[in-house]
């Protein structure tokens, strides 16, 4: 169904005089800033349904709600599941973050700022696990005959000793958003707002930092510096946490990219090649020397 038609079955977009204006980004969403005499809006239309992908629009929708009360996500108009449409309001002022902003250790309080407010926030509607996550897609993966990466499979013992490293120790699970590549920032001048809930999920603090870091290829300096901005200390065992969740981060969404390679020709986008930047990251990783310090100090206290 073309867009205003789409638009025309949601009493808060329909009518006249309206403008519409496709927004850049979104992988598994087209959006689009709809202006209305009533207001201004974004409207998030389903590019696929996400089932392969684990993507609950039932979940997203709940879970945008709760970070809308938080105080930290756009606040929810609409939600129209027959018509695979969320309207949320459009955010004025507002600058999309870059990676550059994101490299900017000015800028990192302020997110861990964000993050903890997210945190701090209702729970969500259900729980994420890029360990369980990753095995769902990997066997996906196989069972679709989809493209794997050379030697990912090697890799696998070592995840499930870092899986049994980070039980030692086992965190609290808070709501996240479990997502937050540059564009899903937003900052208004004043403080920063976090969008897009379709992976949103209760799951380890860590997660979220370590995947901001994979996210935007921070440096290890600034990982610590987001971990520390955010517990307002610098310990080393949430340091380590962040960095071996970190490397699941790029470990799973590498699948998400061979998912996306294989099922989705909706969008003009070259997945492969963006999951393979995650996955040699992740192999560097692997291999490195690293690796056995950090599942040693993630396991005990500093």
């Amino acid at each position: 169904m073309a867009v205003p038609e789409v638009l025309d079955r949601i009493p808060l977009l329909s009518g006249s005089p309206r403008h519409v204006e496709e927004l850049p980004g979104g992988l598994t969403n087209r959006n689009y800033k709809v202006t209305t005499p009533g207001g201004c809006y974004v409207a998030r239309v389903w590019a696929s349904d996400g089932e392969l992908l684990a993507i609950d629009r039932d979940v997203e929708y709940a879970c945008s709600l709760a970070a809308a009360e938080a105080g930290v996500g756009a606040p929810v108009h609409a939600y129209l599941p027959g018509e695979g449409v969320l309207v949320v309001g459009y955010l004025p002022g507002c600058r999309t973050y870059t990676e550059a902003d994101l490299r900017d250790s000015a800028n990192l309080p302020r997110v861990a700022e964000a993050c903890r407010r997210l945190h701090a926030g209702p729970r969500f509607a259900r729980e994420f696990d890029m360990f369980d996550v990753q095995r769902r897609y990997l066997d996906i993966v196989r069972t679709r005959n989809f493209r794997l990466p050379a030697k990912y499979l090697d890799f696998m013992p070592v995840v499930g000793q870092i899986r049994k490293c980070l039980e030692v120790r086992a965190e609290p699970t808070v709501p996240c958003n479990n997502d937050l590549l540059p564009g899903n920032i937003l900052d208004d001048g004043h403080r920063l707002w976090l969008i897009d809930y379709e992976y949103a999920g209760n799951n380890d603090a860590c997660f979220e930092l370590g995947n901001l870091w994979s996210e935007s290829d921070l440096s290890l300096d600034q990982l610590d510096e987001l971990v520390t901005a955010y517990y307002g200390h610098p310990y080393r065992h949430k340091i380590a946490r962040a960095r071996l969740l970190g490397l699941m981060s790029k470990y799973g969404w590498t699948l998400w990219a061979s998912i996306q390679d294989g099922a989705n020709d909706a969008i003009d986008f070259d997945f492969w090649s963006w999951g393979m930047e995650k996955y040699e990251r992740a192999v560097a990783e692997f291999t490195g020397a690293d690796l056995p310090r950090l599942m040693d100090e993630a396991a005990r206290a500093d």
